[in-house]
């Protein structure tokens, strides 16, 4: 099986709205191989039913692929949600698997795996699936969420909390966006103070503080040798605990230490963990748990240590052995329970209740295997919440303050957790930080407490995390309507991310340069802690590659669909390229931007999300779309007598004359007015008013240092040169109108395309250019895997088409040299159009020989 390709679609795509993996399968030459699936099936016994009902009577390897990468995944434990298979005819060699998934890493080895078992069964070679499953699970293993940050993570999705993964390797998280973001660690937050955590790895300084602020804990001290261990504890006259005094987990951990014998083999132990020791007073009772967030108490547990109870006729060791088989309990912490250890400690502790691995308890009696409760080493937890009284909530919550923490787990040691703590001699033995969640979201016995939830509640309060969110695309337009809607809200005091085909910005500076449209540069401005309104451009390009780096906008703009970078990625008609748009309008929740003029931008009005607001923008006044939707109560902007007009309904109010934005070049730069009308649009959708928006409007800057490649204008020698990346058919004709409409004189344009387009895309943007300009000087760029002057012979052939003279057409392919035949053909007032260049450079320097001091000039305004 040849896999041509794979993505990972890690947010909203043209597929779904989760994350999927996205494999392209070369068909030619695959033969199909009788009796794959019932193979497949016989060592896949027990994929779901719908899925094996496929793969039964499957003897194409690629249809099987999907159902096996999905049920791979499955038996690793980390199953996706969907899957599916696709055939284009318009691309027989080709098929597309697109499979659901939880975990990236295991998407990706299931895929592998799947393609290698695929292939050993369609030539009947054995395949060890079991070594296969090993690994997967181990990869699953080593990239699991663990299970308190899960909760959490559960608990802000179910408020509508978006939550990003930073770094895998510190299981990092960002829950919300921008300046309104909140990170977490576990259950450690970014709110955690960081003095706090170095006072509750410190066990001795924690009482010593809790102490002063007057909470009750058991008396005790540091020491660093056998001879003070002995001598604290006959100062303490009683039983003992003895631990290290920075270890956690319960790690070194003996309870209940009355000889000397004693203390000094849990002396021995505790300094394993650390050179400092704590003996303290040994609390006589039960050991619970009480989870603090915020300023309240969120759940609170019963720990019992692990044990097994005897059935009169099995061995301690059998009996361990089959409540690890328990499915609840594994390694680590990614389980609702771990498994219990049989090591050392284990043994002491057996040896101290008269038994050994081979004992056989008698049926009925228990058999604890650790002194203390903690879950990491296999105790259980029943849930007691309701039983704490007013006191012991004040006193855990006072326990917490004093330490500092905002999420913090209170260990106390008691008789009867439902009387108050000073009555029965109980008290706090600890403060931790980072607590573990999962005793109170999944109890053995007792009412499960959503600690999760409890914890987003402290963090967020009734914010759900997000900051304004503005989605901007279209074929053409998209940087400059970006541009412009992130001026008005930078205006309005709003620290403005923005993401365009020049850079991320972040309040106005450039952090990062290049071409920014797509899944990470989104995720960067969402990432920055210094953005409070997002608005980011996002191109066909960057949706196909990784999906959306968002599940949902606040608005959605799409400007319009024509053709271009057609036969890419599978995207090979116009139709199907505004299915791709479209997926930025699916996910807006408040409203959509639509041009009413465009019919494809039209029909996605009919697919939208109810609720979902429509907004429609229109050059045309009269346009019926426009009216329609405004008769009906709708909103809209429209141009009317060289006026931007907001509309609702009935209602329509002048914003501003489109001759006073500098943008527009005095009007005439209709497809910049278009953009204003989207930008306005979105911004009334948004909740800026009127008078915010015009100022707005009014004061944006589209030159080369605010918005380069986007119809910078230059004079050269009294030739207005024209620089735009026009790349297609749609944009070299809206320039052509505006050049035609700044001058009486005659219009030259030097002009290229990328190589990547399609043929008879070439020879239409050569049949454009020609209706369009007086002289053509066509020129080569980026040929993106074609032989040198292919692309421009391309371009002419179009030209021909439109019965281009020859004395009017003529063929540079470097850059420079068309540019100089192209102002060689100029006359002062006429008007040059420079398409499709990439770097102020390519004019300066073509300039530079004849005239030096317009070419330094030119480099000085543009800085």
């Amino acid at each position: 099986m040849n896999i041509v390709e794979q993505r990972f679609l890690r947010g909203p795509s043209l597929y779904a709205a989760t994350p999927c993996l996205l494999a392209v399968i070369d068909l030619a030459g695959q033969q199909n191989a009788a009796g794959l699936g019932a193979r497949l099936l016989a060592l896949l016994p027990a994929m779901p039913a719908e899925a094996a009902a496929r793969l039964s009577d499957c003897q194409a390897a690629h249809e099987a692929l999907e159902p096996v990468v999905m049920e791979l995944q499955r038996l690793a434990g980390a199953p996706g949600t969907f899957g599916m298979t696709k055939t284009d005819p318009a691309r027989p060699g080709q098929g597309r698997v697109v499979c659901g998934y939880t975990v990236e890493q295991v998407a990706g080895q299931a895929l592998r795996t799947a393609a290698a078992l695929i292939d050993a069964c369609a030539g009947h070679v054995p395949f060890d699936l079991d070594a296969a499953l090993d690994d997967l699970r181990d990869t699953a293993h080593r990239h699991a969420i663990g299970t308190s940050t899960a909760a959490v993570l559960a608990a802000a999705h179910r408020r509508g909390i978006p939550s990003l993964r930073l770094i895998e390797e510190a299981n990092l998280f960002q829950l919300g966006w921008g300046s309104r973001q909140k990170r977490l660690q576990a259950t450690i937050t970014g709110a955690t103070n960081h003095v706090a955590v170095g006072i509750a790895s410190d066990k001795q300084l924690t009482k010593t503080l809790l102490d002063q602020a007057g909470v009750p804990v058991p008396a005790g001290s540091t020491v660093t040798t056998l001879e003070q261990a002995l001598r604290e504890a006959r100062r303490i006259k009683g039983p003992v605990t003895v631990k290290p005094l920075d270890a956690n987990q319960g790690k070194g951990v003996t309870v209940n230490c009355a000889t000397q014998d004693e203390i000094a083999r849990a002396f021995e132990f505790a300094c394993k963990y650390g050179r400092h020791v704590i003996v303290e007073e040994f609390l006589q009772g039960r050991d619970y748990r009480v989870l603090v967030t915020g300023r309240k108490v969120a759940a609170a547990s019963w720990r019992r240590p692990p044990h097994v109870t005897g059935d009169g006729v099995s061995t301690v060791r059998e009996l361990v052995e089959n409540e690890n088989r328990n499915p609840a309990r594994g390694d680590g912490h990614a389980n609702i329970l771990t498994k219990i250890p049989l090591d050392d400690l284990a043994l002491q502790v057996l040896a101290n209740q008269g038994h050994d691995l081979d004992s056989v308890p008698a049926e009925g009696s228990v058999v604890d295997l650790r002194g203390n409760a903690n879950l990491s080493t296999g105790g259980t937890a029943e849930d007691v919440t309701d039983l704490l009284p007013e006191e012991t909530r004040d006193i855990c919550i006072r326990a917490a303050r004093t330490i500092g923490l905002d999420v913090a787990g209170i260990d106390i040691v008691c008789q009867d957790i439902a009387r108050p703590l000073r009555e029965q001699n109980g008290g706090i033995i600890e403060v931790n930080a980072a607590p573990g969640i999962r005793m109170h979201q999944y109890p053995s016995r007792g009412t499960p407490r959503d600690a999760g939830a409890a914890i987003v509640d402290a963090l967020f309060g009734e914010d759900d995390g997000r900051i304004p969110v503005v989605a901007v695309t279209g074929t053409n337009g998209k940087t400059t309507t970006s541009l412009l809607i992130a001026h008005v809200t930078r205006l309005a005091g709003l620290r403005t991310g923005v993401t365009t085909t020049e850079g991320v910005y972040i309040d106005g500076e450039r952090i990062v340069k290049g071409d920014c449209t797509g899944y990470r540069s989104a995720r960067t401005v969402l990432a920055s802690p210094d953005v409070d309104f997002a608005v980011l451009e996002t191109a066909r390009g960057g949706i196909l590659k990784r999906g959306l780096a968002f599940d949902r906008c606040d608005v959605a703009v799409v400007l319009n669909v024509s053709a271009d970078h057609l036969g890419l990625d599978g995207i090979d008609t116009v139709e199907e390229l505004a299915r791709v748009k479209f997926v930025i309008a699916e996910r807006a929740r408040r409203a959509v931007v639509l041009n009413a003029e465009d019919d494809h931008c039209v029909a996605m009005s009919s697919e939208l999300a109810h609720g979902v607001e429509i907004l429609y923008f229109s050059l045309d006044a009269d346009n019926p779309v426009l009216l329609r939707h405004l008769e009906n109560g709708g909103r809209g902007v429209y141009l009317e007598d060289n006026t931007i007009v907001l509309a609702n309904g009935t209602r329509h109010e002048a914003l501003l004359d489109v001759r006073t934005m500098p943008c527009t070049m005095k009007g005439a730069a209709r497809y910049n007015i278009a953009n204003a009308l989207a930008a306005a649009a979105a911004l009334s959708a948004t909740g800026f008013g009127n008078i915010e928006i015009a100022a707005g409007l009014r004061t944006f800057v589209s030159d080369w240092k605010h918005n380069p490649l986007r119809s910078n204008v230059f004079d050269v020698d009294g030739v207005t040169v024209i620089f735009d990346y026009a790349h297609n058919t749609a944009a070299y004709a809206a320039l052509a109108e505006t050049a035609r409409a700044l001058t009486p004189g005659r219009l030259v344009g030097v002009v290229a395309a990328p190589g990547d387009r399609r043929d008879e895309d070439l020879v239409a943007i050569g049949e454009t250019c020609a209706a369009g300009f007086d002289e053509l000087v066509v020129y080569e760029t980026e040929n993106r895997g074609r032989a040198a002057g292919e692309v421009a012979a391309l371009l002419v052939q179009g030209a021909r088409l439109g019965k281009y003279e020859t004395d009017h057409l003529q063929v540079e392919l470097d850059v420079h040299e068309a540019i100089r035949a192209g102002l060689a053909r100029c006359e002062p007032g006429d008007v040059l159009v420079f398409g499709c260049g990439s770097a102020l450079t390519e004019l300066t320097e073509a300039i530079r020989p004849t005239s030096p001091a317009t070419a330094s000039r030119i480099e000085a305004e543009a800085v």
